[in-house]
């Protein structure tokens, strides 16, 4: 990388790099590094210790990333922090150059360290005058030189400064995000306890964890835009999955009593704070069990995600304290809707339907049928008001394709969804298994897709095939896992439960050509100063300071160890004027 490409931070870190080097010290060193404690185990394991106290019979051997630095002549404190925390040293010169040989105190931590650097630290720990319990250096061990400066969080009388805050910074750069907003960290390891919790439940009930394609020939198991590629060998179009559901029913017919799968999925739809293209969901398929079975389950297992989360069923999310205790409230879709609305859709038509949703302010188009206008309804006027944990039961078969008919409702399927602080959780159904009704389902979706329903879902001859072999009843469920981890983590955002979240191209600055500037008498090798300076187009140099655009280019140049000849103040006035005559035309 050109050195007129770094910042002055960036070049004194890489002139300290080489000086380490050439003192003999490997910035990088390939061996172990024996860490026998960390931060945490330190501060509850020696909690005991008074006052200039010191641990007996044992050195602490501890690396991570120096946070910190107050250099006071022969003695200093640094902060270091590890995976689990961070701890106070104390480096006395002396102490850790016991010799004549002051350079690792001296050159090394005093000059050629930087906050972010790794190192390896052991001595004994104390407690200070102060109360702080500390590790007292006695070797010190380079592990990592840092070349680009960490954003450097400041506090003072209680209140912080310069944080690290900003959501975009903070999602695309998540290894600095976790480096100084370490609490964040809590977010992810809750996220993996959440998953972990289920397995568990799971794995109680008998069920099988399993793998099923990503790659799919025919998307299928939900009604979304898949991601489209190609299969040079095969010479074939794959789609990323959408859902896993086909695959474990054929797994279901294959004779497995219970099978689940964590699943990565895609969909090429619409990114915000409740959806990235790419996410995670958990999907089960028990055979012999209904609808009423799964939403018994269901209750259970989330009730103890949130204890083995939270410690109580209750969640504080925003403003609200969401109560995941059993039994959750039940609505029909058509309640919910009568409920919240005061008006009774169960017998209306499609154009009554429509006319209706216009009134509740739903945007009505062609290809919407029966199921999409209700869904649209619901979605409008009751799904926000939703708080606590409640249940959304019976659907109109026009919205679920793979739903089993209802067994006393005409018109309606077995279908639950649960809802939570206004957002769907989980979406289940007593599944259908008749491969005759599953044909005839596929068609309507086909003749919806004519229509032009983007997320109507494609007929799947090979999961009907299955299904001609005899899928015994089964109940099945997807919950998405990252929604389920915003509530349980008290999150705003997707991208706060995700540790790399699908985010928009950065936007990127454009530059005249170098011809642009040489032509108005620049030397070639000034241009890329002339941009780093800030003026990235020709047209900015006719607004510049002749006097204060000189002293910056002369200072660059010095900074940068550059060579440069140095232009004259004379040349820089002459290089405006151009500018200022060129862009007068």
């Amino acid at each position: 990388m050109n050195n007129l490409e770094l910042s002055e931070q960036e070049q004194i870190r890489r002139q300290s790099l080489e000086k380490l080097r050439a003192m003999g010290i490997d910035p990088y060193p390939a061996p172990k590094y024996e860490v026998n404690i960390h931060t945490e185990e330190i501060k509850e394991k020696y909690s005991y210790l008074k006052e200039e106290e010191y641990a007996e019979g044992f050195k602490a051997c501890v690396a991570g990333r120096l946070m910190s630095r107050r250099i006071m002549g022969s003695a200093s404190f640094a902060e270091l922090q590890d995976s689990k925390g961070r701890i106070q040293l104390y480096l006395n010169r002396d102490v850790l150059c016991p010799t004549e040989d002051k350079t690792m105190y001296n050159d090394v931590f005093k000059k050629l360290l930087d906050i972010g650097d790794i190192i390896g630290v052991k001595g004994s720990i104390f407690r200070t005058k102060m109360g702080e319990l500390s590790v007292k250096v006695e070797e010190l061990t380079v592990l990592c030189k840092s070349l680009k400066p960490l954003p450097i969080v400041k506090e003072k009388d209680g209140k912080v400064f310069d944080a690290f805050t900003d959501p975009e910074q903070r999602y695309r750069k998540r290894y600095v995000d976790l480096i100084v907003n370490p609490q964040i960290k809590e977010v992810f390891v809750k996220r993996t306890k959440l998953m972990n919790t289920m397995r568990q439940y799971l794995d109680n009930l008998g069920c099988l964890e399993v793998e099923t394609p990503i790659l799919q020939p025919i998307y299928g198991g939900a009604s979304a835009r898949p991601f489209k590629t190609h299969h040079n060998a095969l010479d074939q179009t794959l789609y990323l999955r959408i859902a896993n559901e086909l695959y474990l029913k054929k797994l279901i017919v294959g004779g497995f009593d219970g099978v689940y799968e964590f699943s990565k999925d895609f969909r090429n739809e619409g990114m915000d704070r409740f959806h990235n293209p790419e996410f995670t969901q958990i999907e089960l398929y028990v055979a012999y069990k209904d609808y009423f079975w799964m939403m018994d389950t269901v209750e259970e297992m989330v009730e103890k995600v949130a204890i083995a989360l939270n410690g109580d069923t209750k969640v504080k999310v925003g403003e609200n304290v969401i109560d995941f205790k059993r039994p959750w409230k039940r609505f029909t879709m058509f309640e919910a809707i009568q409920h919240f609305t005061g008006v009774d859709i169960s017998n209306m038509d499609e154009k009554e339907l429509a006319e209706t949703a216009k009134k509740f302010g739903v945007e009505v188009d062609s290809t919407m049928g029966k199921g999409k206008l209700i869904d649209e309804i619901f979605g409008e006027t009751c799904e926000a008001k939703i708080i606590q944990p409640t249940f959304i039961t019976d659907y109109p078969v026009e919205m679920s394709p793979l739903t089993k008919k209802h067994r006393s409702k005409e018109g309606l399927v077995e279908r639950f969804e649960a809802i939570c602080n206004g957002k769907e959780l989980c979406n289940a159904y007593s599944e259908l298994n008749d491969p005759i009704d599953q044909r005839q389902r596929f068609e309507d979706q086909l003749l919806l897709a004519k229509r032009g329903d983007e997320e109507a879902m494609v007929l799947d001859e090979d999961f009907l095939t299955a299904i001609d072999h005899g899928m015994p009843p089964t109940a099945g469920i997807g919950i998405g896992i990252d929604r389920l981890t915003m509530i349980m983590t008290n999150s705003e955002s997707i991208q706060d439960v995700l540790f790399f979240p699908q985010m928009k191209p950065e936007k990127k600055f454009e530059y005249d050509p170098v011809e642009a500037y040489t032509e108005l008498g620049i030397p070639e090798e000034w241009v890329s100063l002339i941009q780093k300076l800030g003026f990235l187009k020709v047209e900015n140099l006719k607004d510049a300071k002749a006097g204060k655009l000189f002293n910056d280019l002369c200072s660059l140049n010095k900074k940068g160890k550059l060579n440069f000849t140095n232009p004259s103040a004379d040349d820089v006035k002459t290089w405006i004027e151009n500018a200022a005559k060129k862009f007068a035309e």
